[in-house]
């Protein structure tokens, strides 16, 4: 069968009989040809030998002989180990007739029977079925994973995402936003970065971008959604998503909660407010929002840009002021960073040595130990000193030059300076000015939302957040735009605090602690768009910050150039005497002063041509007196309101209080004031 070793026929038979050598051996007509051939007597076994081995002579002698067709499949599978499965019978036949050896007519059933064995038929087909059903689990399986793609790029990919977006702002609200569209030059790093945290790994895939299929319409909502709740509820709101977004034991969410407890933290608290809010607002009716905004954008511009580590944050838009918090941490956290300095100044090896030394002298007992552990246990937030912190100083400078950069921001941002030629504003003549006042406080809050489940507010509640709103409306009285209380100025480097100017010491309305108040000397400049940078440049500033900036960066220097060494020894003698309760030498000394800064601004060319309302209220108190008529506050033709607004505002604020009261310092005086109004 074609060169192959398999026995294809086994067993052919042909009837009827018609020669008597075709009968088997018994006589009988039913094994053909083949029978009588081979397997009839000894002779034809011998050439049944001849043809084959005897051995299987003798099988296919057996199963030629067989009774029956049970009997002969028996021999197949016995002899040849072939299965009945694999073996094939047919017979095809008619009737006819014969002649036979006697002459006689017989009619009689021609036929033709044959056994095949069909194993290599039956093995190609198992071969085959194989095949086929390989080719189709293949099929299934390439298909399966088509479907999988769909669906891990259309559904689970996405969904993936959403959870991982909604576990990042639980476990950080005040991440940036996710979204892959740019947002402006603010932290555009910083985004791309935090990215990473919760974008899958083919997230860059210019086909998966987010509005793309409705699944990912999906993300972009929960995203706007987060950043939403982030930029409404800002840093005091931080918790109260986490608590309520974050996954219990079981990877369930808790149920929503906005009212969570608050916590005590730590933090820089700023009120910037805009100068003449009311009048712009009776201006400009429903456009004093673009005003806002329009400030907005830069004061946040930069408070992010300085903060440290994105610490900058604004709380609060409250119409025409804005409450910027500087986070520091919770007290946990700080005496925890307080702790670590102290392990790195001392070492293991100097405290051991140190509590020997103690054991040997006896200073060491239980009941100091106990003592000290109930202290710490039980420690004051107003006990913990900040100035200890490690990097504090750096912390409290950027937040000062954040505020230092939008004073200087908002007199060259293009958009902001459109407003001074606004009709409704200056009334076609550019009879006005956007300005904005400053207040700075440090210490502690309580950080949390107040309200009920109908509506809350994320808030800080602090006698610190009201100081910081003291010293900011305080800056009316002083005629200057940065007030900082003495806390603040604790905190500072050594390179800012030469910058601030010690102008009082008082007590604010509410509470009786005196403190020294100081202000940063800023005036503002019509040139300031000299020193514009790109968001690029900036930004680098702030990444390289070092103290050396009070002495290099072009806007801090700029702002504070009218302030020279003649005049601040003159000041500081004068405001000395003045707390001492020397007040005549004081007024003397300050009215020096003033007109050494009037001089200096004249002859330098600064000139002021919008007085603020600071001057204007200066203006209105020394009116009530005689003092104006000074050889130091007035000259021929000199315009009053411009003599005040380019002198000194602490000056003039101090002389108007010493001549309200006398002239003489009351025999009661302590060396502080208290500021009366708010």
């Amino acid at each position: 069968d074609g060169g192959s070793d398999v026995m294809h026929l086994l067993h052919l038979e042909i009837e009827p009989v018609r020669c008597d050598f075709q009968k088997g051996p018994d006589g009988s007509q039913s094994n053909g040809v083949m029978g009588a051939a081979l397997c009839g007597s000894s002779e034809a076994l011998s050439r049944c030998d001849t043809l084959f081995l005897k051995r299987d002579c003798d099988h296919l002698c057996k199963v030629w002989l067989a009774s029956d067709e049970q009997e002969r499949q028996y021999y197949y599978e016995t002899l040849f180990g072939i299965r009945p499965s694999v073996t094939f019978s047919t017979t095809d036949g008619s009737y006819g007739t014969y002649s036979s050896l006697e002459g006689e007519i017989v009619n009689d059933y021609f036929s033709v029977s044959a056994v095949y064995n069909e194993t290599k038929a039956v093995s190609q087909s198992i071969i085959t079925l194989f095949l086929s059903q390989l080719g189709f689990t293949l099929f299934v399986l390439l298909s399966l994973s088509v479907l999988r793609y769909d669906a891990g790029r259309l559904v689970l990919g996405p969904l993936r995402r959403m959870l991982k977006i909604v576990a990042f702002y639980a476990k950080n609200p005040l991440s940036p936003s996710p979204t892959r569209e740019s947002t402006g030059s603010l932290r555009s790093s910083s985004q791309n970065q935090d990215d990473d945290d919760y974008d899958s790994e083919d997230e860059n895939n210019s086909d998966k971008q987010l509005g793309t299929y409705e699944t990912e319409q999906l993300i972009n909502t929960v995203t706007k959604i987060t950043d939403l709740l982030r930029k409404c509820w800002g840093v005091a709101g931080a918790g109260i998503i986490s608590s309520n977004l974050a996954r219990q034991e079981g990877g369930l969410t808790t149920l929503f909660n906005p009212t969570v407890p608050g916590e005590a933290v730590y933090a820089l608290f700023a009120f910037v407010a805009i100068d003449k809010f009311q009048h712009h607002l009776h201006c400009l009716k429903g456009d004093i929002m673009i005003l806002i905004n329009d400030i907005a954008a830069v004061l946040h511009e930069e408070v992010y840009r300085w903060g440290y580590e994105d610490r900058g944050q604004c709380n609060k838009n409250l119409g025409g002021a804005f409450l910027m918090v500087y986070r520091i941490g919770t007290v946990a956290e700080v005496l925890e960073k307080r702790d670590r300095a102290e392990a790195v100044i001392f070492s293991a090896k100097g405290k051991q040595s140190n509590m020997r030394n103690r054991r040997r002298s006896g200073q060491l007992t239980s009941h100091t130990r106990t003592s000290s552990s109930n202290s710490r246990n039980g420690r004051s937030v107003d006990s913990i000193d900040l100035s200890s912190l490690p990097g504090i100083r750096s912390f409290t400078d950027r937040a000062i030059l954040g505020l230092l950069k939008t004073f200087a921001g908002i007199h060259r941002d293009a958009t902001l300076l459109k407003w001074q030629s606004d009709f409704r504003l200056g009334a076609g003549v550019h009879a006005t000015s956007i300005e904005l006042i400053f207040g700075m406080d440090a210490g502690w809050a309580v950080e949390g939302a107040v309200g009920s489940s109908y509506k809350i507010d994320a808030t800080y509640l602090s006698p610190h957040v009201n100081m910081a709103s003291r010293m900011m409306s305080a800056t009316k009285q002083y005629g200057v735009f940065f007030l900082f209380s003495q806390a603040v100025q604790g905190l500072l480097s050594d390179n800012a605090k030469d910058k601030l100017r010690h102008i009082d010491t008082v007590t604010v309305k509410g509470s009786s602690v005196q403190q020294k108040i100081f202000t940063y000397d800023a005036k503002v400049r019509s040139d300031f768009f000299l020193y514009s940078k790109t968001e690029d440049q900036a930004d680098l500033d702030s990444e390289r910050y070092s103290p050396a900036i009070w002495d290099t960066d072009q806007d801090i220097v700029a702002m504070r150039n009218h302030i020279d060494d003649d005049f601040m020894r003159v000041f500081n003698r004068g405001r000395d005497e003045y707390l001492a309760g020397n007040w005549p030498k004081a007024i003397s000394l300050l009215k020096k002063a003033d007109r050494i800064m009037f001089d200096r601004e004249v002859d330098e060319g600064y000139v002021s041509h919008v007085p603020s309302d600071n001057m204007r209220s200066l203006s209105n108190v020394l009116d009530s007196s005689d003092i104006y008529d000074d050889e130091y506050y007035h000259e021929e033709g000199e315009d009053k309101v411009t003599r005040l607004a380019l002198g000194d505002g602490p000056c003039q604020r101090l002389i108007a209080y010493m001549n309200e009261m006398g002239g003489q310092a009351p025999d009661d005086w302590a060396g502080y004031r208290p500021l009366t109004s708010k």
